[in-house]
């Protein structure tokens, strides 16, 4: 049975309403170098931020050696956010070294500065090659955005696409402002609570971008379990109406008419997308630990009692699926900033090794998604199709081809596997029958397909029917698997 929660506003990680507390049957080194290289362009031995990729820089304060505060504007949230950035204290003068960088996401109703002042992010990676980028998750220390791209893009607080902020913004000019590693090897992501749901949201989106993702006290499952689900959609209202002041459903939709879309950014439904990638969780049962007061506050008990519910679902489901993560399941502790401090200490010295000696890509490229258009490892997949938002996936992806299943039609653009201009034969196989055409790889090595699947798709509600705790499927669709020749191919 659920017990609810009292709405409150505090400066730990979840400062929920209606929260679905627990269910009975709960029992459910050394640091790396950073890598040397010579730089791509111009460099200036101090940082540097001015405008790139969609970001206005507002103004930028140096507030000691290592920390800078710099606010920015993006139509993509229409409104100035902070991000609070820690370079190595080497920085200045390592004027050709890049280093990785972690980007690290503060909880509900936190702010941009939370990590530094309250989870001792200086102190822990003071002696670390590494750049901390702590953005803004929400506005002004309202309820925050949940990591998404809000469905409802007309609320007092803009359009509130903060996925697109993130993602496609905010990673590209750091890259371009600072002295990176600019590529999986030398990017990871972590953060508490909502921000542990958008570290591993965004780690599943966009395996491509993370070697590594942690979750501190975080929901990594918000839709698979149905029981997880209600609460879930009480805390994402409660966020909305009580926090952020917007009406509920702004953010993901209705459970009723858009549930694909909660799917669809839910680590535990896209757990397979994560392959390859180095999984961190750390948890606790909500019970008072050695950082608690006497009494211990029960809000941070029962918030903790949740997450930890959420952070083994998605543990388990992963485990099911062959897919390795780290558990830290600790047991006595609360949903509060002594945990997530001593989380991130731990943390920071296995990530380094991972930075030191990344693991390899999956060999073979399977990805699934909801959006109409997506690219990962190289591929681009757009389909044509009535519905903008039904499930595609692609599997066993590489040289010799792969398998393609959704509804519509496809445009696939391959990796750079083949010799330019070469001429590859391609059979592709589905319900539909079987045809084998010519295709000529581009300048660049790149094969353009259209693949055909059977299914048409249903428009309307039906055609993006999907079911909490049902794991997408296109049951309208159809399977098409493509065959292409060995001839002219560089890499396999």
């Amino acid at each position: 049975m659920f017990a609810i929660l009292v709405l409150m506003r505090s400066r730990w990680g979840v400062a929920i309403g209606a929260a679905v507390l627990a269910v009975l049957g709960l029992g459910l080194v050394p640091a790396a170098q950073a890598l040397t290289a010579p730089p791509t362009r111009a460099v200036t031995a101090m940082p540097t931020f001015t405008d790139a990729d969609g970001i206005h820089v507002v103004s930028v304060q140096q507030l000691d050696p290592r920390q800078y505060n710099v606010s920015v504007l993006t139509a993509a949230l229409g409104r100035p956010v902070n991000v609070r950035i820690l370079v190595p204290s080497d920085y200045a003068t390592r004027p050709a070294t890049r280093y990785p960088v972690l980007y690290l996401y503060h909880g509900t109703s936190g702010e941009a500065s939370d990590w530094v002042n309250l989870g001792g992010a200086e102190q822990t990676t003071a002696s670390l090659p590494l750049i901390v980028v702590m953005p803004d998750c929400g506005f002004d220390g309202d309820g925050g955005g949940w990591f998404t791209n809000w469905v409802d893009t007309t609320t007092v607080l803009g359009p509130s696409q903060w996925e697109t902020f993130d993602i496609d913004e905010l990673i590209p000019w750091v890259d371009a402002n600072l002295r990176t590693i600019a590529n999986r090897d030398g990017r990871a992501v972590a953060g508490l609570s909502q921000g542990g749901f958008g570290s591993t949201t965004y780690a599943a989106r966009h395996p491509d971008l993370f070697v590594s993702a942690a979750s501190f006290s975080g929901a990594p499952d918000i839709d698979y379990d149905p029981v997880v689900a209600a609460g879930a959609t009480s805390i994402i209202d409660a966020t909305e109406v009580a926090l952020d002041g917007v009406e509920p459903d702004a953010m993901f939709g209705s459970r009723v008419t858009d549930e694909i879309n909660w799917q669809g950014h839910d680590p535990t439904d896209l757990v397979t997308n994560l392959r390859g990638m180095s999984l961190w969780l750390y948890t606790a049962t909500g019970l008072p630990g050695p950082y608690d007061p006497t009494p211990p506050n029960p809000e941070a008990m029962g918030i903790e009692a949740l997450t930890h519910v959420s952070t083994l679902g998605f543990y388990q489901r992963a485990q099911q699926l062959g897919i390795p993560v780290h558990l830290d399941d600790y047991v006595y502790g609360t949903h509060s900033w002594p945990y997530w401090t001593r989380d991130l200490q731990e943390y920071v010295e296995p990530l380094m090794q991972i930075f030191a000696h990344p693991p390899a890509p999956p060999s073979t490229t399977s990805y699934q998604s909801i959006d109409q258009s997506w690219s990962q490892w190289g591929w681009s997949v757009s389909l044509q199709r009535p519905e903008a938002q039904q499930w595609s996936y692609l599997t066993d992806g590489r040289s010799a081809g792969f398998t393609l299943q959704g509804t519509g039609t496809a445009c696939v653009v391959t990796p750079a596997f083949y010799r330019p201009g070469s001429t590859e034969t391609v059979t592709m196989s589905g319900s539909g029958g079987r045809s084998t055409v010519r295709s000529t790889a581009d300048s660049s090595g790149h094969l353009h397909l259209g693949v055909p699947l059977s299914g048409a798709g249903v428009p309307g509600l039906l055609g993006s029917l999907a079911v909490i705790g049902v794991p997408g499927v296109p049951s309208w669709g159809g399977t098409t698997t493509v065959t292409i020749s060995p001839n002219g191919q560089t890499s396999r």
